[in-house]
């Protein structure tokens, strides 16, 4: 049994220690907003914050894990700055993408409280939008820094 601090809360998961985290975030805990996406961390889907940072749970092993808090898309607060931002500048399309999009971008708010594009782009590039909405995440983040999450 491993033990995780996932959300909040205290789990003991029966699973390899080299398992990926996002298998067992997905298939023992049953929380299904973390996405698959490539399997190789290149594409975002599956980011989770980790002590806070974004990390890749395709590439990171359970064992890695232990520990330490672990943060899925659950475990934002539906009245986050992140979330509402996100509606509020409909930055959805399909979907797949945005709960990985949304770890990165809170992610990237606790590092740096008021970025700039340049910061934005250059954190939220390993996060892979098919349906090519990165103006509109660019646009939350900035809402979402001001506090705002609405529009004009």
């Amino acid at each position: 049994m491993i033990p995780l601090f996932v959300n909040g809360k205290k789990h003991a998961v029966d699973a390899e220690p080299d398992t990926p985290l996002l298998w067992v975030i997905r298939e023992k805990l049953n929380l299904t907003g973390t996405k698959f996406g490539c399997g190789k961390g290149l594409c975002g889907a599956c980011t989770i914050q980790i002590d806070g940072k974004a990390r890749r749970s395709c590439q990171t092993q359970v064992k890695d894990a232990r520990g330490k808090k672990i943060t899925t898309i659950e475990g934002l607060p539906e009245d986050h700055p992140v979330k509402k931002a996100w509606l509020a500048e409909e930055v959805s399309q399909c979907g797949w993408c945005q709960p990985g999009q949304i770890m990165s971008a809170s992610a990237l708010l606790k590092k740096k409280p008021k970025p700039g594009d340049a910061d934005i782009d250059s954190e939220m590039a390993g996060n892979i939008c098919r349906c090519g909405s990165y103006k509109r995440i660019r646009s939350a983040i900035h809402a979402a820094a001001k506090g705002a999450g609405k529009r004009g």
